[in-house]
């Protein structure tokens, strides 16, 4: 698909890479930004960005991958790995790049690819309807039981259940459920078809009607966020054991 005059980025449907080709120029980093985005909604595990055939204008341009992991940081099953010859080498590696997996061919990408452990991951696609949040509260009691993180299964269902009905009442779309385990805790999020991110306010007022979903994942999550991506966003947390109650 392309999204600069001079910059061409091409999703391969049959394996992770996206190739970014051409040149690119500032215009081009945001459409870059979205296409990465979006094939990491769309596949669990690791992606890889073949920057062979690109040409960066200014150096400090490859900071949108950089940005990108960041993004994705905190997502379920998710993590960019960048093919790029010329940033640099493992004694001097490029800044702009700080915090991305960055490897010199293309065949050493999908070596790493390879040779990285298989991500344990569930996901489901569930409509917005009544009884989405009783199916996600299933997907993450059994995702829990199987990882042995059974301690996080009642925070995860109450995230997962504010999560799910959020997209219910408000983004009125199809919704991507996903979980993964990271060591001890757990992973969650939610992805719809809504460019409204959600706004936490902090307590809401006793007489409220509502408003209190996202102060419930504040309370059981480490930390929690929104990230835009086209065509809607990703609203994700990671849960702690340290941070649950006593059983």
């Amino acid at each position: 698909m392309p999204t600069d005059v001079r910059c061409l980025v091409e999703t391969d449907e049959s394996s992770a890479v996206v190739r970014v080709s051409g040149v690119l120029e500032p215009s081009g980093t945001a459409a870059v930004r979205d296409a990465l985005l979006a094939r990491l909604c769309d596949r669990p595990g690791p992606v890889v960005a073949d920057l062979t055939g690109l040409r960066v204008a200014d150096p400090e341009l490859r900071a949108v991958f950089a940005e990108v992991q960041r993004e994705i940081e905190d997502w379920p099953a998710a993590a960019l790995l960048v093919c790029d010859p010329a940033a640099g080498t493992a004694d001097r590696p490029d800044p702009a790049l700080a915090g991305v997996a960055v490897l010199p061919t293309l065949d050493a990408a999908m070596a790493a690819l390879a040779e990285s452990p298989m991500a344990a991951v569930l996901t489901a696609e569930l409509a917005p309807v009544l009884g989405a949040a009783r199916q996600a509260r299933e997907l993450v009691s059994d995702g829990c039981e199987r990882w042995g993180v059974t301690a996080l299964a009642e925070a995860g269902g109450i995230a997962v259940t504010e999560m799910v009905n959020n997209v219910v009442a408000h983004a009125r779309t199809p919704m991507t459920v996903r979980l993964a385990p990271v060591g001890d805790t757990l992973h969650l999020a939610v992805r719809d078809h809504s460019t409204r991110l959600p706004a936490f306010a902090g307590l809401a007022p006793v007489n409220s009607p509502g408003g209190r979903g996202l102060l419930l994942i504040d309370t059981v999550a480490r930390r929690w966020g929104s990230s835009p991506v086209p065509d809607g966003k990703v609203v994700w947390c990671v849960l702690d054991p340290t941070d649950q109650p006593p059983l």
